[in-house]
């Protein structure tokens, strides 16, 4: 395919500052991605959504390498070029292409189309405006996932992948961990872009946990995000709107210390708080 610049070039577009458009024009980083959401054993037997799929760059390689490819693109003025680059794809039933927000386009319907035995992936250089939204996408997606590879800012992929105790440790990185085990593939440069963005960049591979490390009920998050509402808070008085008898008894129950700070539970923790949390509500 042509590079970026040029199709971009050819139809008389420019990158839309609004959306947060950085086009990957590196070869090496897209065989990268492509192959980190589609291993090698799997060549052939998976169905890909890939989120903001741009100029097709990174669409082409996943529909090598998968069954079917269904690409989101909300860019109205994209879609008509992506759909005439990659027009063969379409006629074959290789390839989908939706003109749709990322946000809320239905994933759970995509991928009941994939056949048995075959891999569930979620795919995508994620926008830095709605890289949480998105993450938050995937979190709720999990069960009906085999796996999601995004390209993120390389100071989220810091957060996704800290550790307890440590600055970028926080309710991201727990929600996110609930639900899946999260490494690093690759750091991508600003060079690799156009246009270059400001940030160093980094692909993830989340693998959903069977099951889940803890489940998201409205315990959880109510827990996870009144612990790091106001970091340098004691649990004590974080928790203390939930009513601080009954977090007494639940912390009590769980071992967890009220005296110390969110930033030193790691998920199981939250889990446990959770589960003892409950258990005080049906006492």
């Amino acid at each position: 395919m042509k590079d970026s610049r040029t199709l971009l070039r050819e139809a008389g577009l420019a990158p839309k500052k609004s959306f947060g458009q950085n086009f990957l024009v590196d070869a090496h980083a897209v065989q990268a991605i492509a192959r980190a959401a589609v291993p090698d054993a799997e060549v052939g037997r998976a169905v890909v959504v890939e989120l903001g799929a741009g100029l097709g760059a990174l669409t082409g390689e996943l529909i090598a390498r998968s069954r079917h490819v269904v690409a989101v693109e909300r860019d109205r003025d994209l879609v008509p070029v992506l759909a005439n680059l990659l027009a063969g794809a379409v006629e074959q039933g290789a390839l989908a292409i939706r003109e749709a927000d990322a946000k809320t386009v239905d994933l759970e319907s995509v991928f009941q189309t994939a056949r048995e035995g075959e891999a569930r992936v979620l795919c995508g250089n994620l926008p830095y405006q709605i890289t949480g939204a998105l993450l938050e996408r995937a979190v709720q997606s999990a069960a009906f996932l085999d796996r999601a590879v995004f390209m993120v800012q390389r100071e989220v992929a810091d957060r996704l992948l800290a550790l307890p105790s440590t600055k970028e440790y926080g309710a991201l990185t727990v929600f996110t961990r609930a639900a899946f085990d999260v490494h690093r593939v690759l750091h991508v440069g600003r060079g690799c872009f156009h246009p270059a963005p400001e940030v160093t960049s980094t692909v993830v591979e989340l693998v959903p946990c069977r099951p889940p490390h803890a489940a998201e009920t409205d315990t959880f998050r109510a827990l996870v995000k009144g612990a790091f509402s106001a970091r340098r808070k004691t649990l004590r008085n974080a928790w203390s709107s939930l009513g601080s008898e009954r977090i007494a008894r639940a912390a009590e129950s769980a071992g967890i210390d009220l005296g110390a700070r969110g930033e030193t539970l790691d998920v199981a923790a939250f889990a446990r708080m959770t589960s003892a949390f409950d258990a005080t509500d049906a006492a």
